[in-house]
């Protein structure tokens, strides 16, 4: 049963092997992402060499707290090619994510057509609660919510392995 969700916070700290997360769109409007956009499109590019203060943030922190206590935390990128400016801009900040503890990977569109996916970008904790994440076609955030369902946890862990096993770890995905 879909339901408003808790703090993400909450969701991760509650996990005890594994956050996934399956991300689906090619762009996404985060007002926090905006500079940094803006600033890969005047071509600066930061690397785990640079200053940490230009690349890290709290959502580092928390995905670093995470790993710590042995939880895996892994995403998939499902995404068109060529890409958009918004996913290379991505795929070049990504260090972050894998400095930080995460596995990331990296599947073409192309190569999803017949893997049955729900139609919005997921978390799944543990196979036990899955977290929504609702977007306007703008790429503008407009709310998640949570849903228990065993059936929907199936489909979600189902789509994710399936992507998973077909993707390319970021450190061999190239742009």
């Amino acid at each position: 049963m879909l339901r408003n969700a808790p703090p993400f916070e909450e969701l991760l700290a509650g996990c005890r092997k594994q956050a996934l997360h399956l991300e689906l769109r090619d762009s996404y409007a985060d007002p926090y992402e905006a500079q940094r956009i803006a600033d890969w499109k005047a071509g600066v590019r930061h690397t785990v060499d640079s200053p940490r203060e230009l690349w890290w943030h709290p959502w580092l922190d928390l995905v670093q707290e995470t790993v710590a206590r042995g939880i895996a935390v892994r995403r998939a990128r499902v995404v068109s090619e060529p890409v958009s400016d918004y996913t290379h801009a991505l795929y070049d900040r990504t260090f972050a994510n894998v400095h930080a503890g995460e596995d990331v990977r990296w599947l073409s569109r192309r190569k999803t057509s017949d893997i049955g996916m729900p139609g919005n970008d997921f978390w799944l904790f543990d196979d036990t609660i899955v977290r929504f994440g609702y977007f306007a076609g703008d790429g503008t955030y407009l709310g998640d919510e949570v849903d228990d369902d065993p059936a929907v946890l199936r489909l979600c862990a189902r789509a994710f392995d399936e992507v998973w096993d077909r993707a390319t770890p970021h450190a061999e995905y190239r742009i």
